[in-house]
């Protein structure tokens, strides 16, 4: 793969129903390496909020646009393989520029994109539909204007935010009719949503996973297309090392990981 475009076309063939793309979510150069080195890693994707806190701001475009971009450079730069960059709201307050950040999210060499459907962390926080499907249309021909066939892996926040069921999945089939390549549906919190999802949508879906979530194997087996993890590689990171302190400044026995090769 030496293209951009190559790397969209190999990400986007890697996201299929019953045997999901799994993408341990990095920050910087140093992960994005680590995880990449491991055999059967095919791609990586950012998470915003890791990005974020490792650069001292909070989630929700803390960050300018100019910094986010730099940041995923850095993670881009640092490996051979696809990379899918959480692309927050796209830092405009309108599709219009969006669709200009998107083109600049190219350039630096993304292969794919989170793009979400929200203003705020707050119940109903949730940009209109039809303000939603015309940000994702202004990604994609953005893409289409670059050359490079981007996936676009449009997250719903409906459910996470209080929402119903089935304005989520209005909102996910908007998006895909607006050019989105996955849905990345938050609040699947059950097998029975999970399924629900799968069976409502017009196109295939990603959702992110954590300690308390449907397990990797049953997600496969429902037909799930990506899974991610958002922040919480980040936090399991951050668990190791703050253990590691604990034993240490205790004068513990040294823990094994303190030899590991990086």
């Amino acid at each position: 793969m030496t293209t951009t475009a190559d790397k969209a076309e190999a990400l986007r063939s890697l996201h299929v129903p019953g045997d999901p793309l799994i993408v341990v979510n990095v920050w910087d150069a140093i992960t994005a390496r680590t995880v990449a080195a491991v055999p059967g890693v095919r791609a990586l994707a950012t998470a915003s909020h890791s990005i974020s806190f490792a650069h001292g701001v909070p989630d929700g475009e803390g960050l300018s646009v100019d910094e986010a971009l730099a940041a995923a450079k850095v993670v881009i730069d640092a490996v051979d393989l696809p990379v899918s960059v959480d692309f927050e709201r796209g830092y405009s307050p309108d599709a219009a520029g969006v669709g200009v950040n998107v083109g600049r999210l190219i350039e630096v060499g993304a292969a794919g994109m989170n793009l979400e459907d929200s203003y705020g962390t707050g119940a109903g926080e949730l940009f209109d539909i039809d303000d939603a499907a015309e940000r994702v249309a202004a990604a994609r021909t953005a893409a289409d204007t670059a050359g490079v066939p981007i996936v676009i892996n449009a997250r719903v926040d409906a459910l996470a935010r209080g929402g119903e069921f089935d304005d989520a999945i209005l909102r996910g089939n908007r998006y895909l009719a607006a050019g989105a390549d996955v849905i990345f549906m938050l609040g699947l919190a059950t097998e029975e949503l999970v399924q629900g999802a799968i069976d409502a949508l017009d196109g295939r879906l990603s959702v992110i996973s954590g300690p308390t979530s449907v397990p990797l194997k049953r997600l496969a087996e429902l037909g799930v297309s990506r899974v991610s993890f958002g922040p919480r590689p980040l936090g399991l990171v951050l668990s190791h090392l703050q253990d590691a302190a604990a034993v240490l400044t205790s004068r513990g026995d040294y823990p094994p990981e303190l030899g590991f090769s990086y």
